[in-house]
């Protein structure tokens, strides 16, 4: 017998099976034990990991923890500036650094300006620093630039020029081009503004219709091409024919550019003046393009950045300076400008103190932490091994780290992996000399000559198209076929990755080739760059590049230099932040500096390849040899798969007894380390209470297969295809009357569509389908190729065809069983399929599968995914082959085979009827066949975590031969085979093909029967009635284990180096957000009552009534009963009993309802005026009318109303010009403060009564856990109430703590829970809910009572399952428990306290027990723990 584990791995549970498999036919395989683990990732991990996004879980926070550090990093800058103006007596210790008096908002800026020019006091010029210290200035980092952010300008002379000769820039490139000089410089954004701004005056003379105001602004920041499109309806142009190409196109048009400033011009030409100064535009625009301009203002005014922010106040008191950034330099320039004029008049500042503040303090940049720490090691050239860490066994990678991918080793390396892997398919001649001669020679058959082939490319071949692709970004697949003369053929490719580090490189030299006056769309190759860089001078030794040379020599290429100068530069000091760099390559490449700036502006893709530079020198040779990726590894001296062993090499396998949890962030991917951590959890958990088992078989899900970029694809086509159905249902309902459209229906009817070019008229026999027949017996959903065939069960193996015909079909191909009939059949139907993907009706897949033969099927199941190669698939069976010799993969596609053929389909809905029929949420309906079907409405199996069990109870007993038959299945002939043969050792790939269709048929032999109509079934692993019983048994008895979120914090030591060693710093880290971002204001809102005076009106409460007079009479009454409210007011003292006057005449009597006034605190928030903006949340009033204004003169469209806000202000004061951008709207009820109120010099501001205000307040977000307490319980006179026994009566009581409470419980050293929490008052802990908790609730409707039963025995879990609910959310008076089999967390009606349960007191919590269950679904703790 044979131990087995079955593991069903998905993004978010593991479905796990441990079975016993019989190895002889006198024994008997069983079931062992079933579960399910769930790892419960956020909403935003599962979405992003399906979407192929590679944000972590933590980038967002380390966005954020890098602002805050900045802050930090200011503060201290902050700190020591003041130190050493104080040591150096420019400022007192008593000094007022800050703003101070009436109006002074400004104060300091007036001094910064003033500064520059004339004489300040030491203490004003300390106010200066500080200011100057707050802002330093944009410093360019070329690495971390974005292409979104544009393009930085540095082109002051060329802007001057412009200024003095009164020119636009396309007049100045006009000049130079006439010149014969061909580089032309970058101009500032608003000189090229300035430009269109005179042509469109100009130009709107001759036509004032068409260039409109609203033209001019929807041309407004738009790219080259969208100003084409939006001209091109006003222009009534369809685009001219140019006469002119290359340099002189060019030279053309910026003749019109210059043109337009003094004539008309054709629309046509006009519409590409305005799409080429757009262009230009938009590369210079964004932030680095407003920095630019406003270095160039700063200049042209000869102003600092005081003087310029100053003067701007000074126009517009109201102007936001918030966003203003400028250069590092202008900033310098200004520190220097106000210096030296200061120095004149305080000798105390000297030049060693200008040096210290300037460039030890303000200015002072650390050099950017290298993160090469961070990269992976190589998998070929890395070893672990152990270190002793205080003290501790600790394992270690060390080796070789990755290369990046943009190194030109990587480059060559990748494509000559991909061009080993590519194979050709298609149809070919013979060779007519090769064909015997038949007695017929003169009826001669031509299709003897034709051929179908299918090969990998020859050698020659992909020499040529490594050759072709090491210029270019990538090669389509039509491409690469035309490239090789191979137009009729098809590729398994779309398309192939080329050397993206050439090709950036090689567009650059034909930039430089036409700067220097070449024609660049006649440079092709390296040849011609070749010469034409001799004909400069330039040298051309980094032109080309060696692979096969070793490391150093490798290294010493000038290519290689070239590549790895502009890949690690960072940046300067200078203001583009790469002077540096163009004058290296120039130096490195013998060219002027004014070509080395277009190789400078080069950026490479930044990712790095999973192999080291050595291992790559080793495998490529081999690569370019023609060996595939696996044999090169073998040459190199390398084992590329670790599970691929030898069986001398498996028997003598050290296996671990266990597996050992991923160091924490050791994967790229933490979505990915969380799945196989928890897989460890689970096998391990497992081998503890059950045995090692001897075989692990594993079926991943396909989301967990692919790549990033795949996952993107598949919830993208997924999406699209969930809309396409949704529609398709109702279609059917409405159109065809059917009630319960099932997946076949939808199916049937696309492929009904698929045959709209047919006329609706079948493929095989080119029958008529009337549309009230498709649903009916009469036509069969028909596979193209058998099933019995070939295992493809997908869309593109299917067709609809009659009944009649299918079965006379029965296990020929499509194309065999047209052929069959006669030679006019077979070309009308090979017409028909033609027409049909012509027309784009059917894919290319099913067109080759409808013009296949059996002949033709290839030997592996097309439309598996048993690939391996991706990154988790394969981490998962490296992890397991540690552990048994033998880990078989499987697919959810032979998993599904196999759970139809032993009848399980069904048994998560036979699980479920009960629970939901009990509710009349069941159904029965009539198919087709007139058989009655049942179905729980609005179900399906996903809806329980159990069916990820019952998938890995099919892949437990999933054979390795069985995987090996549904992939071979054309490889099936009758044949003998020896009876001792273990065909689950058989690897049908290494047989030769006799014996490969021999072993299959034994397998067919050995393992599957013949169902009663005739289809091939597998046998089951049990008998099939014993089996479905025993399976539905384990299923009933499955508890569900699911992580609960109990960390609260984690422990991190933190090492930074220091020159005498190494500091540590251990601290505490939170496992989650401690509240959510947003900040919130606070005010008072008034809320008027009016209310019944009763005995809740104490003096607290008597002071909230609005009129003066009832007040003071109401106080009156309490006094007169010895403030006791109870005997002031009710009873026989009711105002209503015992009338209370206002007036000692008696004639004004208070009524029995009386308004009151209290005020509550409501939480605010800033919001931008936008068409989401609710005006009804708007605080203030006067601002909200101004907005419901404002949106009813737009027709209530807030669209309209609220957008283009810089251009159509709303105004407060239209006078002062003081526009409303921003409100303040009403945001939560609840928060906490993050601070106290202080005023600028960091005083506490103290209210009315001597109290600390707070500010800043955020939503705390999740709560952490809810402890119930017992407490006794009190009678009206607070009196402890005792029962009819004369025992005391005690009731339940809520604590909620929030995350962020408990963090801070944490830091302070107490503890999270607060089991002694008013103990002094005889409260009494029970215990505390967290989410996903676990409890076991009573039932009054089954009599069960947890209290009853042995919770520890798993005999029990049957009748405990019914009554087992996790916690779900948590929140005052709220908790919300989810059934522990449930998936969904809807709330229907008919369900509730069988799904979910929704309790909102705490006395129904009563008689309630917390269970713990571990990770393999046993109870393994009652009652806290």
């Amino acid at each position: 017998m044979k131990k087995i584990l079955g593991l069903d791995l998905g993004t978010n549970s593991i479905g796990w099976a441990l079975v016993n498999e019989s190895e002889t036919e006198n024994e008997q395989s069983s079931i062992v034990k079933l579960g399910v683990r769930v790892n419960p990732l956020t909403v935003d991990e599962i979405s992003n990991f399906e979407k192929g996004k590679s944000i972590t879980t933590n980038a967002e926070r380390t966005l954020k923890r890098g602002a805050r550090r900045n802050l930090q990093r200011y503060k201290l800058r902050r700190e020591n500036l003041i130190e050493i103006l104080r040591e150096n007596k420019i400022i007192a210790d008593k000094t007022i650094l800050s703003e101070d008096g009436k109006d002074t908002t400004h104060q300091t800026l007036k001094l910064r300006a003033k500064a520059a020019k004339e004489k300040v006091s030491l203490e004003e010029f300390a106010k200066i620093l500080l200011l100057i210290n707050k802002k330093r200035g944009y410093k360019s980092n070329r690495k971390a630039q974005s292409s979104d952010e544009g393009q930085l300008i540095d082109g002051m002379a060329v802007a001057k020029e412009l200024y003095e000769k009164d020119i636009t820039p396309g007049e100045f490139s006009y000049n130079l081009l006439k010149n014969g000089k061909n580089n032309l410089p970058d101009f500032y954004r608003s000189d090229l503004q300035m430009e269109f701004d005179r042509i469109w005056k100009f130009q709107h003379k001759f036509y004032p219709e068409i260039l409109t105001d609203d033209l001019k602004n929807n041309l407004k920041n738009k790219a080259k091409k969208d100003t084409w499109a939006i001209c091109q309806k006003p222009f009534n142009i369809v685009g001219i024919k140019r006469n002119t190409k290359g340099a002189e196109q060019k030279l053309e048009n910026y003749k019109w550019r210059k043109d337009a400033l003094t004539k008309q011009l054709e629309l046509e030409e006009l519409a590409i003046v305005l799409q080429e100064i757009n262009g230009q535009i938009n590369s210079s625009s964004n932030y680095l393009g407003d920095i630019s301009d406003r270095s160039k203002e700063l200049y042209f005014n000869n102003q600092t950045v005081g003087e310029y922010q100053m003067a701007q106040l000074v126009a517009n008191r109201h102007q936001s300076l918030k966003n203003q950034v400028f250069y590092r330099q202008d900033y310098l320039d200004e520190f220097e400008k106000i210096w030296e004029t200061q120095a004149i008049h305080h000798k105390e500042l000297t030049p060693e103190l200008k040096k210290e503040i300037r460039d030890v303090v303000i200015f002072y940049q650390r050099p950017l932490k290298s993160q090469k720490g961070l990269l992976s090691f190589c998998e070929f050239e890395s070893k672990e091994i152990e270190i002793l860490i205080n003290g501790v066994k600790k394992k270690k990678t060390t080796g070789l780290r990755v290369c990046p991918k943009s190194s030109p080793l990587f480059q060559e390396f990748r494509i000559w992996q991909v061009l080993n892997n590519i194979e050709v398919k298609g149809v070919t001649k013979k060779n007519k000399n090769n064909i015997e001669p038949t007695l017929f020679e003169d009826n001669f058959n031509e299709k003897k000559l034709i051929q179908k082939v299918q090969r990998p490319l020859e050698q020659e071949e992909k020499e040529l198209l490594a050759e072709r692709l090491m210029l270019c970004d990538k090669m389509t697949k039509n491409q690469m076929l035309t490239a090789l003369g191979l137009n009729n053929y098809d590729m398994n490719f779309k398309e192939i990755k080329g050397n993206t580090t050439f090709a950036k490189l090689f567009q650059a030299y034909k930039e430089i080739a036409e700067i220097a006056g070449y024609d660049k769309d006649k440079i092709k190759n390296l040849e011609d760059i070749n010469i034409i860089f001799k004909d400069l001078g330039i040298k051309t030794d980094f032109l080309s590049f060696n692979s096969e040379l070793d490391r150093k020599e490798l290294q010493q290429q000038s290519l290689y230099k070239l590549w790895h100068l502009i890949y690690s530069y960072e940046s300067d000091n200078s203001a583009t932040g790469n002077e540096s760099l163009i004058r290296k390559i120039s130096e490195l490449c013998g060219m002027p500096e004014d070509y080395a700036k277009i190789l400078a502006n080069i950026v490479f893709e930044s990712d790095y390849s999973s192999l080291s530079a050595k291992a790559i020198g080793k495998i490529l040779p081999h690569l370019k040899d023609g060996l595939q990726y696996d044999v090169a590894c073998e040459y190199a001296g390398y084992r590329h798969s670790k599970s691929s062993l030898t069986k001398e090499e498996l028997e003598n396998k050290k296996l671990k007894d266990r597996l050992e949890i991923l160091p924490k962030n050791s994967l790229r991917n933490p979505v990915v380390e969380k799945i196989l951590n928890q897989m460890v959890n689970v096998v391990n958990e497992v081998i503890d209470t059950y045995g090692k088992p001897d075989e692990i078989r594993i079926e991943i899900a396909r989301e967990l297969k692919k790549s990033a970029k795949e996952r993107e694809e598949m919830t993208q086509q997924i999406n699209k295809a969930t809309n396409a159905h949704k529609a398709y249902k109702d279609i059917l309902e409405k159109e065809f009357g059917l009630t319960n459209v099932s997946r076949n229906d939808i199916i049937r009817y696309k492929l009904y569509l698929e045959l709209e070019d047919n006329g609706y008229k079948t493929l095989y026999s080119n029958t008529y389908i009337p549309r009230e027949k498709l649903f009916s017996k009469e036509f069969d959903i028909e596979h193209i190729i058998p099933q019995a065939k070939l295992f493809d069960d997908s869309f593109s193996n299917k067709t609809i065809e009659k009944r009649s015909v299918n079965i006379e079909k029965s296990n020929m191909t499509a194309l065999d069983y047209v052929a069959s009939k006669d030679a006019n059949s077979l070309s009308e139907y090979k017409l028909r399929v033609e027409k049909l993907h012509k027309s784009g009706q059917i894919s290319k897949t099913k067109y080759n599968k409808l013009l296949m033969s059996e002949a033709e099927i290839p030997s592996g199941f097309i439309n598996r995914d048993l690939r391996d190669t991706q990154y988790i698939a394969k981490k998962a069976r490296e992890m397991l082959n540690e552990l048994v010799k033998f880990v078989v993969p499987t697919t959810g596609t032979i998993t599904a085979r196999l759970r139809e053929d032993w009848q399980l389909i069904d048994i998560m809905q036979e699980l479920n009827w009960d629970k939901y029929g009990q509710q009349g949420l069941t159904m029965f309906y009539n198919d087709k066949d007139g058989r009655q079907i049942g179905r729980i409405i609005d179900w399906s199996k996903r809806n329980d975590h159990r069916h990820h069990a019952m998938d890995a109870l099919t892949v437990a007993f999933t054979k390795h031969s069985f995987i090996q038959y549904l992939n071979n299945l054309n490889a099936r002939v009758q044949k003998g085979i020896d009876e001792y043969f273990d065909l689950d050792m058989v690897e049908l790939s290494d047989l030769p093909k006799e014996e490969r269709s021999a072993t299959i048929y034994a397998i067919e032999k050995k393992y599957l029967h013949r169902d009663k109509n005739g289809k091939l079934r597998f046998n089951p692993p049990i008998p099939l009635n014993e089996f479905r019983a025993e399976a539905k048994n384990h299923l009933e008895n499955i508890l569900i284990s699911i992580k609960a979120k109990n960390k609260v914090v984690t422990k991190n030591t933190n090492i930074t180096k220091k020159l005498s060693g190494k500091n540590k710093k251990t601290q505490l880290t939170p496992r989650g957000q401690l509240h959510l971002d947003t900040v919130y204001g606070s005010y008072q809102k008034p809320i008027i009552k009016e209310e019944q005076i009763n005995g809740s009106f104490d003096e607290s409460k008597i002071k909230t009534v609005t009129n003066n007079s009832f007040r003071e009479a109401l106080l009156k009454r309490l006094q007169e009963f010895d403030n006791d409210p109870k005997k002031a007011f009710t009873g026989k003292n009711s105002p209503s009993n015992n009338p209370i006057f206002v007036d000692k005449e008696k004639t004004l009597q208070i009524p029995n309802k009386v308004k009151t006034l209290t005020f509550e605190t409501e939480y605010t928030i800033r919001k931008a005026i936008d068409p989401d903006l609710r005006i009804d949340k708007v605080v203030d009033t006067g601002i909200k009318e101004i907005l419901e204004k404002r949106l009813a003169e737009f027709d209530n469209d807030p669209k309209k109303a609220f957008v283009n806000l810089d251009e159509n202000p709303i105004y407060l004061n239209k006078e002062k010009g003081i526009t409303i951008k921003r409100v303040t709207i009403k945001g939560i009820s609840n928060a906490i403060a993050l601070r106290d109120k202080r005023d600028k010099d960091g005083n506490f501001i103290l209210n009315e009564n001597g109290e600390k205000q707070a500010i800043d307040f955020v939503n705390t977000g999740n709560n952490h856990h809810v402890a119930i307490y017992k407490k006794p319980k009190l009678n009206r006179k607070g009196e402890v109430q005792l029962d009819d026994k004369g025992e005391q009566v005690y009731e339940l009581e809520e604590v909620v703590v929030s995350f962020f409470e408990a963090v801070t419980r944490v830091n302070l050293g107490q503890p999270i829970i607060d089991k002694e929490y008013k103990q002094d008052e005889g409260w009494q802990f029970l215990f505390t809910m967290k989410q996903n908790e676990y409890f076991v609730f009573p039932n009054e409707k089954t009599g069960f009572n947890p209290n009853d039963i042995d919770l520890l025995n798993p005999e029990n879990y049957n009748i405990i399952s019914p009554n087992l609910f996790r916690v779900q959310k948590i929140s005052t008076k709220n908790y919300m428990f989810r059934h522990h089999l449930e998936t969904n967390v809807n709330e229907t009606k008919e369900l509730r306290d069988i799904t979910w349960k929704n309790i909102h007191s705490t006395q129904n919590l009563v008689n309630i027990i917390k269970v713990r269950v571990n990770h393999i679904g046993q109870i393994v703790a009652v009652g806290e723990y």
